[in-house]
């Protein structure tokens, strides 16, 4: 063989070895870009991690986001959760407004409908607190002492009734409970006190009579015999959307990152729910809670009445109206529609990927 034609026999061989490298790296490499985690399958995580920075006061409806960071199913999809603590859901609010935020766990508020209402692409995303028939995790509590005075609903009239705050949630949930005797929030005595724990400490001290509370201060009080859980919510307030996921302006306009975000949200209310309602992992979801929430007494979680979480994600429309309507009525909202305030794509996508509960 001449040395020319041994030269091209070399290089024909390792033009063939070039190609066999490179048909057997490349789907490898396709693979590693576009397969998602075993959960979900079919979704991609995004090419590069994102921070995305989320408000909450990591309490047990926080459970969507705590599970989920505690089971890496945002950081499967390339998401890097900071979560940031607040006290109050307006503060929350004006840090969504201005970008500051990305997600707010919070509640109804005139704040909040207001700032939609001035074109700010703030949206509700999905549920994160409903009461269960029979166990509503926030309701109205009265004093021990006073079981066998404040029997009806009618019984409440000039009574002391502490909410944490007004023209939001906690003052709509008095008035619906006072409606059903035909009474209002002008025929008892409010009483605004900033934190449930201190509310504890008013019934205590008997410096109130009721008041509106949230679990798990329910559960503690009725173990130190201060308080009676009263009637159940489901009879005075039962459409009722109790807490909101929100998105802020930078989400809304990042749909890749939202649309990943709400897949690990909804996948992480399965696992709630699977837990708490169908005891499955129940010891391994109270640990991973008692480890991320404020609340790490693993036996309050089974005193506690348990927040309902909808596994499918959506919020009830009619409850979120019934509060639109109440600001409205009351002055402090205007020109907001549901559908302006509602934004059910990103749960609608991640039914596309997860399928229905």
């Amino acid at each position: 063989m001449s040395q020319k034609k041994a030269y091209s026999l070399i290089s024909v061989i390792l033009m063939l070895i070039f190609i066999l490298a490179a048909c057997t790296s490349t789907p490898a490499v396709r693979n590693q870009i576009s397969e998602g985690p075993a959960w979900a399958p079919t979704l991609s995580p995004l090419a590069s991690p994102v921070v995305v920075k989320v408000g909450m006061k990591q309490v047990i409806s926080d459970a969507g986001i705590l599970i989920g960071m505690a089971k890496g199913y945002y950081q499967d999809l390339g998401i890097q959760i900071e979560p940031v603590q607040f006290n109050s859901g307006q503060e929350m609010i004006n840090q969504l407004a201005a970008s500051q935020l990305d997600v707010g766990a919070t509640v109804t508020a005139s704040g909040l409908f207001n700032a939609m209402s001035r074109n700010i692409p703030i949206k509700i995303v999905a549920d994160k607190g409903i009461n269960i028939p029979g166990s509503g995790y926030y309701r109205l509590v009265i004093r021990q002492d006073l079981v066998n005075t404040i029997k009806d609903y009618t019984d409440l009239k000039g009574k002391k009734i502490a909410i944490v705050g007004t023209a939001s949630l906690d003052e709509i949930s008095a008035d619906r409970v006072l409606a059903k005797a035909g009474l209002s929030t002008n025929d008892v005595d409010i009483q605004v006190i900033r934190s449930f724990s201190d509310m504890l400490v008013s019934l205590s001290n008997k410096s109130i009579d009721a008041a509106m509370v949230i679990e798990p201060f329910i559960a503690q009080g009725i173990a130190k015999n201060i308080l009676a859980p009263w009637k159940d919510p489901a009879d005075y307030d039962p459409d009722a959307q109790t807490a909101l996921l929100v998105f802020g302006t930078s989400l809304v306009q990042q749909n890749d990152v939202a649309n990943r975000f709400m897949t690990a949200y909804v996948k992480s209310l399965r696992d709630y729910n699977d837990a708490f309602f169908k005891d499955i992992h129940k010891q391994e979801t109270i640990d991973i809670l008692c480890k991320y929430s404020v609340i790490k007494d693993p036996n309050l979680y089974e005193k506690m009445f348990p927040t309902g979480l909808n596994p499918n994600g959506y919020v009830r429309m009619k409850g979120i109206q019934m509060d639109l309507d109440w600001y409205e009525q009351h002055n402090l909202v205007k020109n907001i529609s549901i559908n302006d305030a509602v934004d059910n794509r990103y749960v609608d996508f991640a039914l596309q990927i997860l399928g229905n509960y």
